[in-house]
């Protein structure tokens, strides 16, 4: 089963034509989260989230209601709490539900801090087993997660460039079969290596790395995402 989680990010960076999207993975048998405002989006768009998560403060007594009356889980929270609505989201996702992979939409651009919130998530210990399955997508920005290993990231159509960026200390990173390659790369910090581009005879490149937490992040440019 996959995941679909709306957050309430700003609507100009959902992926082009979500509505569409949303309507080819809304099956039985995937999952379709509202998280806090993003349930009251679902439902703007036409779909009946399966789960909707948050504490709703948000929201008009109206639009809490509209919510109330069409979703079968509701999982309330409150404001002052240790892990954010995403957090709780991506929890019942994995644990109640059994996902195989959750796509957080929304969860980019508005608040910094939201958005370094939801990016930093996968660090955290009750997490980060999860992270080669989450995936953040923008209507820009595609993220993917990666454990140390071995593995080929294969390029995703509409998307030019590729930047790797360490999230923890990192021990023997490389990069291979990509224009930009890197050997053996360790430090102690957070590094983004930017702008890195897929070779036109390779639709894919190798990563791997022995310690750490990296992110792939496949971009285009402001001209391009319009089209995506």
């Amino acid at each position: 089963m996959k995941g679909i989680a709306l957050l309430g990010a700003p609507q100009a960076l959902w992926p082009k034509d979500l509505k569409q999207k949303l309507s080819k993975a809304n099956t039985q048998e995937n999952l379709l989260i509202g998280v806090d405002r993003g349930s009251l989006l679902l439902t703007e768009l036409g779909f009946v989230p399966n789960l909707a998560v948050g504490d709703f403060d948000s929201l008009k007594k109206s639009e809490l209601n509209r919510i109330e009356a069409a979703v079968s889980d509701i999982r309330y929270s409150v404001p002052e709490k240790d892990l954010t609505d995403t957090e709780l989201a991506v929890r019942y996702a994995f644990e109640d539900y059994q996902v195989d992979d959750l796509i957080l939409i929304g969860s980019t651009g508005g608040r910094l801090d939201h958005f370094l919130s939801n990016l930093f998530l996968v660090l955290k210990p009750e997490f980060q087993s999860y992270a080669e399955n989450i995936t953040i997508w923008d209507r820009q920005n595609l993220i993917n997660f990666y454990l140390p290993g071995k593995h080929t990231v294969t390029k995703a159509p509409g998307y030019d460039y590729l930047g790797v960026v360490n999230l923890t200390a990192i021990q023997n990173l490389q990069i291979k079969k990509a224009k930009y390659q890197l050997e053996n790369y360790s430090n102690s910090f957070p590094m983004s290596f930017s702008s890195n581009e897929f070779l036109p005879e390779h639709d894919s490149f190798e990563l791997s790395f022995e310690k750490g937490v990296v992110a792939v992040i496949q971009s285009c440019d402001l001209d391009r995402y319009q089209n995506l």
